[in-house]
């Protein structure tokens, strides 16, 4: 390995200590609390060396939601391409619950910590580019296609109440506040009876939607 490839390989190492570091500290301390000064004594650099890598705090958190997304996304690309229509979702869920489930500081930064707000996203229109878009579009294929009751038309709402729902079981389940005398059921039992609650509300019942066929 040459001298430029080892100093970009050592820069990206030190860039990745970087954001964990501050990933952990945004999810413990809160997105106010944390500053480039915080983040360089959490690794015991200079804060003129965190510098080297990031503008500002802004410019630090921006990269960890694109990269937490972008991880998000790939996740759920493979596990949807082989579903039906309707298993799509209940598939989305089961992924989206998996990395909530396994990654609880990337998920409380990308979806419980309070920032500024941002710029509007163009790539958030682009299923190939953003999870909410995917998600959505798998709901629209559904209603496309008549699989649910006629009162849901409305992609944007069964995708956030979908979203919604899967986000409280998540939430409780990661967040150490969390009532310590509810006896919890299992976490993926959980998340199961509330893909087919709601999905079984929404769904018209015909073999289509996965109900059974009427016997002779």
């Amino acid at each position: 390995m040459g001298t430029v490839e080892r100093r970009a390989r050592e820069r990206e190492e030190i860039r990745g200590r970087i954001l964990e570091a501050a990933r952990c500290l945004f999810a413990e301390e809160g997105y106010d609390a944390v500053t480039l000064r915080r983040v360089a004594e959490a690794i015991e650099y200079s804060p003129a060396a965190i510098y080297k890598y990031f503008a500002d705090k802004n410019e630090m958190v921006r990269a960890l939601v694109e990269d937490d997304m972008a991880y998000m996304l790939a996740s759920f690309q493979p596990a949807l391409a082989k579903c039906s229509l309707v298993d799509r979702i209940r598939t989305f869920g089961r992924a989206y619950m998996s990395i909530a489930l396994e990654r609880p500081n990337h998920y409380r930064l990308m979806f419980m910590t309070p920032m500024p707000d941002k710029a509007p996203d163009e790539a958030a229109q682009d299923p190939n580019k953003d999870s909410y878009a995917l998600f959505l579009s798998c709901i629209q294929e559904c209603i496309d296609a008549g699989l649910f009751v006629q009162e849901f038309t409305d992609a944007h709402l069964v995708a956030q109440t979908l979203w919604c729902a899967l986000h409280g079981i998540a939430a409780l389940h990661i967040t150490p506040a969390s009532e310590k005398n509810v006896p919890w059921r299992d976490v993926q039992q959980r998340t199961e009876v509330m893909l087919n609650v709601l999905m079984r509300g929404m769904l018209e019942p015909t073999p289509a939607a996965g109900a059974a066929a009427p016997s002779a």
